[in-house]
């Protein structure tokens, strides 16, 4: 079984909006910070996806996005989620609260600091390091990220994707 879905960071001033899981009881992503996103309806295209529920969640309405990269997530706790990568810096409207969690400007250089999935953490680095679109896969056992795959090529740790 498997799930498509989209995700997306919307910047502004040098910051991330970011979306603080605390508000559902049963949420995988509870109490992690992530973007905002989510499922794909049938018959839904990503761009689809990515408009409604950024407008669900935020208020806000995309006027432009960018795709970035395909990640992909296998776990041996939840179905494989096929999730379509965004950044927007152009959007219009009036931030909405939402019902998955609080959302909160977060400066680029604090993401980090805040407790996320590890591969969240690769993905990041690389929406700063590159302006191609990448493909990635993360496998999780449990919580623990034990394998990472970027471009078809194994990574064996971050300084690999850093370039360095």
């Amino acid at each position: 079984m498997s799930k498509n879905t989209t995700l997306c960071y919307l910047e502004l001033n040098g910051k991330y909006l970011m979306l603080h899981r605390v508000k559902k009881q049963v949420d995988e992503n509870k109490d992690k910070w992530i973007g905002v996103g989510g499922h794909m309806e049938e018959g839904e295209a990503p761009e689809e996806c990515l408009v409604r529920e950024v407008l669900e969640e935020t208020g806000l309405k995309l006027l432009d996005y960018r795709l970035r990269g395909i990640v992909t997530f296998v776990s041996d706790r939840y179905e494989t989620d096929y999730m379509f990568l965004f950044t927007s810096d152009c959007f219009e409207g009036t931030m909405i609260e939402c019902d998955e969690g609080n959302l909160e400007w977060v400066e680029k250089s604090r993401v980090y600091d805040l407790p996320l999935w590890e591969g969240d953490k690769v993905f990041f680095r690389l929406l700063e390091e590159r302006e191609d679109v990448f493909l990635l896969t993360l496998r999780y056992q449990g919580d623990e990220l034990i394998e990472t795959i970027l471009d078809g090529r194994k990574i064996e740790n971050n300084a690999e994707i850093e370039g360095e």
